[in-house]
Parts: C-alpha cells; sequence; structure tokens
C-alpha cells in the first residue's frame, strides 16, 4: 500500500516523543512530570456517582443526539450565559469528543487545500498538524517579545485564500491570556473580511479574573463570524473522557456534525454523562480547583522571579508557562533531554510549538504542588551550573 505523502512528512506526536524520553532518564530524583497539561486531581464525587448510576441504566450506552446530549447542551449554554453576560442557545452548539476534535471538524468545515489559516505563535501543536496534513496553508504570526498578537498584523497577512484566524486563549503553550479588547479587534478584522476567527477558549476557567474572557456574545450577528472552542477536560478534570464543543452558528454546526457522523457518530456518552453533572452539581468544586491551579501558577512565577540558572519565565497563564533556557549554544531538544535523562524533569521543547529553535520550553504545572516547582527551579540552576560553570 502507499501512504499520503502529506501525512508521513507531518511530524509524530511531540508528547509522545517527549514520554518517549523517560526510557533514557536517570532516576537519581523523583520524576517532575512537566509536559502533559492535566488536572492532578480527579473529578467532582458528584461526576463519578453520576456516571456511575448512568453505567447500570438499561439505555447508559446508548447513542446520543447528534448535537449532543440536550441536557448537557441546555447546561452548557446555561453556563456560558452566565459566564459571558451574553445569551448563548443550545442550539449554536455541539458536542464534540474534545476540543481537538472540535477544531478538526471546524477547519474541515472551513477550509479546502490551499486555502490559509492564520495561526499566532508559537501555535498549537496538533492544530498546525491538521492544518498541513490537509493540504491546508498555515501563515505564521509573530506576536512580538510580549506575545500578544494584534489585529493590524493579522489583518496584513490576510489574502484571498484566507479562510479563518486562530487564537487559543489562555495559549497553549505560551500561557498568555488575550484582553477582551484585543479580541474584539481580532473579531472586527474577521468581520471585515468575512473569515472566521477560531477562539479556543479551553482554559477560560483558569484565568486571573472572573470577568467575561470577552464581550463577543454580545454582538448581535457574532455567529456569522465568531466560532468559539471549548473543553471540558481541564475545567472538570476529565481530559480521558474526550468532551469538548464547538459554540458557533446553526449553519456551521450542521457542517459540522456531518463531519463528525463520519469520524465518531457521537462522542461518548459517558463524557458527556459527566460534563453535565460537573456543570450542574460541582460550581464550587469548579471555583476551588480553578483557585489551586491560580496558587501553583503563582508559585511557578515566585520561584522563576529570580532567572534560576538564567532560565527566565517570559510568560505564564492557564496551565503553563513558556520558558526561555540561557544555554545558547545548544539546541533546545537536546536541552529537553538532558533535562530529562540527566536531572529527571520533563518538559516540552518549544520547538514543537515554533517552525524554529527560539530557546524556549514548555511548563506545564498541573501534575506537580509547591514543592515539586521549588524542585524544579532548583534542578534548572543546577543544570545550569554544570553545563555553564
Amino acid at each position: 500500500m502507499r501512504l499520503s505523502p502529506r501525512t508521513v512528512r507531518e511530524i509524530d506526536s511531540p508528547m509522545g516523543a517527549t514520554y518517549a524520553l523517560l526510557a533514557g532518564r536517570s532516576g537519581e530524583r523523583a520524576l517532575l512530570d512537566l509536559a502533559q497539561a492535566a488536572p492532578s486531581y480527579p473529578p467532582a464525587a458528584e461526576m463519578i456517582e453520576h456516571v456511575a448510576a448512568v453505567a447500570h441504566e438499561p439505555n447508559g450506552a446508548a447513542y446520543v443526539p447528534a448535537p449532543g446530549l440536550p441536557r448537557l447542551r441546555e447546561a452548557f449554554a446555561a453556563d456560558l450565559s452566565h459566564g459571558y453576560g451574553s445569551p448563548v442557545g443550545a442550539d449554536q452548539m455541539v458536542v464534540t469528543a474534545g476540543c481537538n476534535q472540535a477544531f478538526c471538524l471546524v477547519a474541515q468545515a472551513l477550509t479546502e487545500p490551499g486555502d490559509e489559516v492564520i495561526e499566532v505563535l508559537p501555535y498549537y501543536f496538533n492544530y498546525d498538524m491538521w492544518l498541513r496534513m490537509n493540504g491546508v496553508v498555515p501563515r505564521y504570526l509573530d506576536p512580538g517579545p510580549d506575545l500578544v498578537p494584534t489585529p493590524e498584523a493579522a489583518e496584513a497577512l490576510i489574502t484571498p485564500r484566507t479562510r479563518a484566524i486562530v487564537l487559543v486563549t489562555p495559549g497553549n503553550p505560551s500561557g498568555v491570556t488575550l484582553p477582551p479588547e484585543v479580541l474584539a479587534g481580532f473579531y472586527d478584522v474577521a468581520k471585515r473580511h468575512d473569515i472566521a476567527l477560531i477562539l479556543d477558549e479551553t482554559y477560560r476557567s483558569f484565568r486571573d479574573t472572573a470577568e467575561p474572557a470577552h464581550r463577543l456574545f454580545a454582538e448581535p450577528d457574532w455567529a456569522g463570524t465568531l466560532v468559539s472552542l471549548h473543553s471540558f477536560s481541564k475545567d472538570l478534570a476529565i481530559p480521558g473522557y474526550r468532551v469538548g464543543a464547538v459554540v458557533a452558528s446553526p449553519e456551521l454546526g450542521r457542517e459540522v456534525m456531518k463531519l463528525l457522523d463520519c469520524v465518531a457518530i457521537c462522542p461518548p456518552r459517558v463524557g458527556q454523562e459527566a460534563a453535565w453533572a460537573g456543570l450542574t452539581s460541582a460550581r464550587e468544586w469548579r471555583r476551588e480547583r480553578a483557585n489551586e491551579v491560580t496558587e501553583k501558577r503563582r508559585w511557578l512565577e515566585t520561584v522563576m522571579a529570580d532567572r534560576p540558572g538564567g532560565f527566565e519565565l517570559l510568560s505564564r497563564g492557564g496551565f503553563f508557562g513558556w520558558v526561555r533556557h540561557p544555554l545558547a549554544g545548544r539546541s533546545t531538544d537536546e536541552v529537553v533531554r538532558d533535562l530529562v535523562t540527566r536531572y529527571d524533569t520533563l518538559v516540552i521543547p518549544g520547538t514543537a510549538f515554533l517552525p524554529d529553535d527560539r530557546q524556549v520550553f514548555r511548563v506545564s504545572f498541573g501534575n506537580v504542588d509547591r514543592a515539586g516547582l521549588t524542585e524544579f527551579a532548583a534542578r534548572l540552576r543546577l543544570m545550569a551550573k554544570d553545563v555553564l560553570g
């Protein structure tokens, strides 16, 4: 058989490649896993109890309607309407098997081979991979030192083949949270050029404010431009249950459902049941867990404040820190490999999120506590001392 050259040319998953490095680690210290962006705590008890009850129902393993479990869509519509201060309807969403699938289906519905999509650097690697494997040309928007892109810079990249602008906020991998006024500017640019603004809001619950992430749902015709993507993985601690959502116009939702029917029929019922229980029964639990992540994020800032070993925290937010290493004479892939093999510390190289090497790597602090973050800084100092003297 002959494999598709477009797929063969694409990289393997950076997550798999990074975790493969564990085979060579020294084991002299406890492993600090700062690679996977996943909560270290289990779902709320109410969610577990509901899933167990559903499993015992005669139809507990049945298919759900194409747009998703009706009560989940109603609950999520209410959650979004409350969180953004503007009404969002259940008919404006389609439930998916995670946010990754949500993006892939939306991108497939909006583009054809040869079309272009604007991505902000550093990009989320799975989105970049998907576009390339489907013959879509990424146009990279470099945001500059502060990592906050401008709508004007995006507009300069638009061509007749541009179909969408993709933003992730808070960012993965950078953690950068885009202010509402910046998002409004991007919305205006996308609307003016009749293209989609795809906004990945996976980490919206893990911001440093309770204010709405944006006011775009208040726009009278927002659904003609905005595509808001969501995930319940981090918010409800159910990454393995695979449940997310596309919030967009019913017209785009219809095309997404065509594609969803071909690749999954419907997202797993168990994930949708768990998400419904979390949205309706675990609001205080969600708030407490988000506060815990905030405290970790602040502690990361504290331990990195004096640039241990010359390593600099460039940005932070959501579950992430974006760190520049001081070892200019070495590739980032080498630095990351040494961190795990010699210092038992696992991070993701920035080369997974960029078209070139900029001496950066991603830290995800979901799996560690304050003591672990303090130890992380100590290991950076030790590495710099060993290498630089």
